[in-house]
């Protein structure tokens, strides 16, 4: 899959209404997401560092300003330096948040409730985590599962990409 793709996939599953832009609202609702399916409070330093680090995300994403961003803009701004730089901390940041025992890795009931908070369907998660648990220990690095996500963003061969955006045989919907 090329990187253009690759990132097409991922801008539609961050424009959860499916209007053509990303908004605020579609963006931050990942995190009210994940932040529910965790049971966490908005005080809780976790939930306060991912909100941190998607506000960090959110004003390089909407560079202009104006609330929203359009596929041609994050064509524009998304690649492997945005990643390392900005999205690489807010998703690590939102992995941590269901990361309940801090060990740095998510079993599989974690990790799909994260991918299924983040607006991927439940089938896709499942698949992703196995592509991801290469070694069948059943659990995923927030390492492995970042640089999977790096990798698909930079158009290469990406299996856990491949599945979780919808490009292999499951579900191809991220919106609910």
């Amino acid at each position: 899959m090329n990187g253009t793709t690759a990132k097409r996939l991922v801008f539609t599953t961050l424009d959860r209404d499916g209007d053509g832009v990303v908004s605020r609202d579609d963006y931050f609702v990942r995190i009210d997401r994940v932040t529910a399916a965790t049971r966490r409070g908005e005080e809780d330093p976790m939930v306060v560092r991912a909100r941190a680090a998607g506000e960090r995300a959110w004003a390089e994403m909407d560079a202009d300003g104006d609330g929203k961003m359009t596929l041609d803009e994050y064509l524009e701004w998304v690649g492997v330096d945005a990643f390392d730089n900005i999205c690489s901390p807010a998703l690590g940041a939102l992995f941590d948040l269901v990361d309940t025992d801090r060990d740095g890795a998510l079993d599989r009931p974690e990790f799909v409730l994260l991918r299924t908070a983040l607006g991927n369907p439940a089938g896709n998660a499942e698949a992703a985590f196995d592509v991801l648990d290469a070694d069948g220990d059943g659990r995923v690095s927030r390492h492995d599962y970042l640089m999977s996500i790096r990798t698909h963003i930079a158009g290469e061969d990406s299996p856990m990409g491949a599945v979780l955006y919808g490009t292999g045989t499951l579900e191809t919907s991220g919106r609910d």
